[in-house]
């Protein structure tokens, strides 16, 4: 079993404007039971196999220059409810005024009512915005920080109600390293076959 001290963790980005207001730390976690159709990461589905110490990812965070919050996506952070809680509040004991965004395939309401794990309560206190629902390519209308039009935003808190979160224009962030490309945002409608057919006409350029 895992301990309350560690993650797995499927990447860490500092410094996005692609997942909410400001200028944000990001972390996926591994791991997620869904596998939604047109997942745009794929390769974070499969469950955890090393683990990373939440202190040592708190220290990275805390070394960015003028984070103003943290988003947590995944994989499926509901299933690390409890270290992740641990994570944010050793971040908020250092820089209490961080606002948390959470993206989770599970809904709102059900993890209120049938928690998949018993440490979800305290986790979601920890939130200002959960973006609940799974990801649907059909029904991606391009629109906002949501994945698809099925999915909801919740206010937990009102530190962020002031940001327009279903209709801000979307935007991607693309990396490279060592030969592999690492994409950051909420996905367009069919963004994996634009996707595919820019990287097959890069290679044979």
């Amino acid at each position: 079993m895992i301990k309350d001290d560690q993650l797995f963790l499927a990447a860490i980005k500092l410094g996005t404007h692609a997942l909410g207001p400001g200028n944000r730390a990001a972390i996926w976690v591994q791991g997620c039971p869904f596998h939604c159709r047109e997942c745009i990461s794929p390769d974070w589905i499969k469950p955890g196999v090393e683990t990373t110490n939440i202190q040592d990812i708190v220290d990275e965070i805390m070394k960015a220059p003028n984070i103003d919050g943290l988003t947590i996506s995944g994989g499926e952070p509901m299933a690390q409810a409890k270290a992740l809680t641990n994570l944010i509040q050793l971040v908020k004991a250092i820089r209490e005024d961080i606002n948390i965004i959470c993206f989770t395939g599970y809904r709102y309401q059900d993890l209120i009512q049938r928690p998949p794990t018993p440490d979800i309560k305290g986790f979601l206190n920890e939130l200002d915005v959960l973006i609940d629902g799974p990801y649907i390519a059909s029904k991606n209308d391009n629109k906002g920080l949501r994945g698809s039009s099925n999915q909801t935003i919740h206010f937990l808190t009102e530190k962020l109600t002031n940001f327009d979160f279903d209709n801000q224009p979307r935007k991607i962030e693309i990396e490279f390293h060592e030969g592999q490309a690492f994409i950051v945002g909420i996905p367009i409608r069919n963004f994996r076959k634009t996707w595919d057919h820019v990287i097959t006409n890069f290679q044979r350029s």
